[in-house]
């Protein structure tokens, strides 16, 4: 099957029901979207299908066939570098392993709505769990990159 991740259409020749985690870690060596849970539960391996935050970890290959797959490293720099440059200046990661999955829901948040609310915030990142507690931090982190996002 063809699939098209971060603007390229690649070929998986595997198992179309393999979760979309297990194709953009192991056949494409993208590994941005973390293994946590294995239940899509915790976030940690969140990316993009058509920009709508999904868990790549319960999300069949199948699933992405001709749709946008988008990891981290696929987010445009408009929406891309304000989310990054918040979360250094608000110092955001302790262990890190969560923060690629939070700050992709972070991106499909700010790609519809520059000003979410904070009852927006929170229902966009639920269900993305950080082990360190940081989330006061993200909060401010993601009402900083909605300033900065054109």
């Amino acid at each position: 099957m063809k699939l098209d991740v971060n603007a390229k259409l690649v070929d998986f020749d595997g198992d179309e029901s393999t979760p979309l985690l297990w194709v953009l870690r192991d056949h494409l060596n993208i590994t941005t979207p973390k293994f946590g849970c294995g239940a899509g539960l915790c976030g940690a391996c969140t990316v993009h299908i058509d920009g709508q935050a999904i868990r790549s970890c319960v999300t069949p290959a199948s699933a992405a066939t001709g749709k946008k797959v988008t990891t981290l490293e696929g987010l445009p720099p408009a929406i891309a570098k304000p989310i990054q440059d918040a979360w250094i200046a608000e110092s955001v990661p302790q262990c890190g392993y969560c923060q690629c999955g939070q700050m992709m829901s972070a991106a499909a948040l700010l790609s519809t709505n520059k000003n979410p609310t904070d009852e927006q915030i929170t229902e966009a990142m639920d269900g993305n769990i950080c082990r360190c507690f940081t989330y006061s931090r993200i909060r401010r982190a993601i009402v900083q990159a909605a300033k900065n996002i054109a």
